[in-house]
């Protein structure tokens, strides 16, 4: 069975999202004291980036299925927009202010990103590119 080279999505993905975790639990572990931010920056950064790679490599491939990945991705990126909008909301319930609140809606924003891309390359990979689902959305 040959099977096209595609870039290594997933492993980027799970790379990422455990950045966005570690980032959200060393916050959660100083809070509600004052949290110095530095290192949650340094993590939602290098996630941000392994997100930007994942969506270059993506856009580079020439056998991907973009028709299927759309397909499926943009209805995955509802509802974790719906989700990440209720986690949120629990932010802002539970007083979280500032530089952290910033930190953490930038986390979301990733999360809500990036699983959806994962989700739609997951479906998209094993579809042929040619025939009823080929191209662009």
């Amino acid at each position: 069975m040959s099977e096209a080279r595609l870039p290594p999505v997933t492993q980027v993905a799970m790379a990422s999202l455990a950045l966005i975790v570690a980032g959200g639990i060393y916050l959660a572990a100083h809070m509600p004291r004052a949290v110095p931010l530095a290192p949650a920056v340094g993590l939602l950064a290098a996630s941000v980036l392994l997100l930007l790679c994942n969506v270059v490599a993506l856009a580079r491939a020439p056998t991907f299925n973009r028709r299927a990945f759309f397909g499926v991705a943009r209805w995955a990126l509802l509802a974790y927009v719906i989700s990440a909008g209720l986690l949120e909301y629990v932010f802002l319930h539970d007083g979280v202010r500032g530089g952290v609140l910033v930190v953490l809606t930038l986390s979301l924003v990733v999360y809500a990103v990036h699983i959806p891309l994962l989700i739609g390359f997951t479906v998209a990979r094993y579809q042929p590119a040619s025939g009823a689902y080929a191209d662009a959305p």
